[in-house]
């Protein structure tokens, strides 16, 4: 009886790791590799690896955050992890690496998938060794059939007979030709200077297009994530208050993100008052907020490996001043005029464009600049107002008109920095400007607003995910001012 007991237990638990496999993430995972696959053609090999564990502090590492291309194919999220694909190939088409089995690794660093949740959790069948890697890169370079029959990599041998096959990698940016390689690189000059019969392709064009445009199962991610996003702007917005610090509001939003199941922060979190809300990317959180500050956050959660992006300014003490509101509600028209423009074959240039009319007009308005055309206002409104999100806050694109199914964002903002007009270069020009604008530079000093939120691009048009976080003048007064 105990003979019979174990082959129906080893069944069970490989049911279980089938029925594990099977799912909407899995299903969703092994749509991307076929889309890869299918763009790389039979001629290739591709590779992909996890990111490197990075020391904070002597011999503590910092959180692991997984390289985002592998995780789009894998979903999986620990290092020592390689992916290659390999399209010609007869059934053997993907194939992962993983850490072997470690007891005295596990008890310092915690569980490492065996093969079976490997398999269960990406939907790769094949899983082998990371220390076989070499080795079977190496095999597969010269011709040598390794795991299976001699007729499972045929195709791509006779690519490398007629000099045509391509090993692609996510090769880095090179920003002179005397710079040192990175580690991808690196490893294809190593498979040169050993093999031949085949070129070194760039696999990232082919990753970011399909990256650029999220499936209905990562449209739906990105819903959860910025909805956490939203409760955790909110839950800052209730601690907001003068004489508390910036980093107890950094604190409650944070807060809200472990306790909704998110992995971490998408970036680190800005909350800057008063002057600090004038510095774009501010991260000491350590002022004082007063009476009569502007307070600008600017912060999202990475819930299952995507991140939003979410900037909102409100009053330290619930109500704008006069000032305050006039900057605010510019920023906020620019916004409008940036997503009427965000439509079906516009581009970020179209967005960009719309919401540049409306600041530059404001702040002529103000008398903050004196030409009504031209760029003199972009001493104000400093950055761009689009970017991608997805995976990274500032995701990966390839250029192309907006389509359905592209996550961005359109965050105008204008900062009124004393500092700005003394950084002007000595020209006679200059100076005649500073002095006819430097009046009211005076009367808005120190205000800074930007309004950003979370877009997804649908068959139905525009869906602003941030919605659930106040925005206008009065959703923001009425909202602060509750407490």
């Amino acid at each position: 009886m105990r003979n019979l007991r174990l082959p129906l237990f080893v069944a069970l638990v490989l049911l279980s790791a089938v029925s594990a496999a099977a799912g909407p993430l899995q299903d969703d995972l092994k749509a991307r590799r076929s889309r890869v696959l299918e763009r790389l053609g039979p001629e290739a090999l591709a590779i992909f690896w996890s990111a490197p564990t990075r020391v904070y502090s002597a011999d503590v590492d910092y959180e692991y955050r997984q390289d985002s291309n592998l995780f789009y194919l894998t979903g999986i999220d620990q290092p020592e992890t390689i992916l290659v694909l390999m399209p010609g190939n007869a059934t053997r088409r993907e194939i992962l690496f993983i850490s072997e089995a470690d007891a005295r690794r596990e008890h310092w660093e915690g569980h490492s998938l065996t093969a079976a949740e490997a398999t269960a959790q990406s939907g790769v069948d094949v899983v082998m060794t990371v220390n076989q890697f070499e080795p079977f890169v190496a095999a597969m370079l010269s011709k040598r059939s390794m795991g299976a029959g001699e007729g499972e990599y045929e195709k791509f041998f006779a690519a490398l007979t007629d000099n045509k096959a391509r090993v692609a990698l996510m090769l880095e940016p090179q920003s002179s030709l005397s710079a040192a390689g990175g580690p991808a690189r690196q490893f294809a000059a190593k498979l040169r200077e050993r093999f031949f019969g085949f070129s070194v392709q760039d696999a990232s064009p082919i990753l970011w297009d399909f990256r650029q445009i999220k499936t209905p199962y990562e449209q739906a991610v990105m819903r959860k994530s910025v909805g956490i996003s939203n409760e955790a702007h909110k839950a800052g917005m209730r601690e907001v208050a003068p004489g508390k610090f910036e980093y107890e509001v950094e604190a409650a939003i944070e807060h809200v993100y472990l306790r909704n199941g998110a992995m971490s922060w998408g970036y680190p979190s800005i909350v800057g008052s008063g002057p600090n809300a004038t510095t774009l990317h501010y991260n000491r959180s350590s002022r004082r907020m007063e009476s009569g500050d502007l307070l600008l956050v600017d912060a999202a959660a990475n819930y299952q490996g995507y991140t939003g992006d979410i900037t909102r300014t409100y009053p330290v003490n619930g109500r704008f001043t006069p000032e305050q509101r006039q900057i605010y509600e510019i920023v906020l028209a620019a916004q409008e005029a940036g997503m009427n423009a965000a439509k079906t074959g516009n581009r970020f240039a179209d967005i960009q464009a719309a919401c540049d009319e409306v600041l530059r007009a404001g702040l002529v308005r103000l008398g903050l600049v004196v030409e009504p055309k031209g760029q003199q206002f972009k001493i104000w409104s400093t950055h761009g107002v689009s970017h991608w999100i997805g995976m990274e806050v500032h995701d990966v694109s390839v250029p192309r008109p907006l389509a359905s199914g592209m996550a961005f964002v359109i965050e105008p903002g204008i900062y009124i920095r004393e500092a700005a007009l003394d950084n002007l270069p000595k020209t006679p020009q200059n100076a005649a400007f500073i002095e006819k604008v430097r009046p009211m530079v005076q009367k808005y000093r120190n205000i800074g607003v930007r309004i950003e939120d979370s877009f997804l691009l649908t068959e139905s048009g525009l869906e602003r995910l941030s919605a659930g976080v106040p925005r206008t003048v009065e959703e923001v007064e009425s909202f602060v001012g509750k407490k």
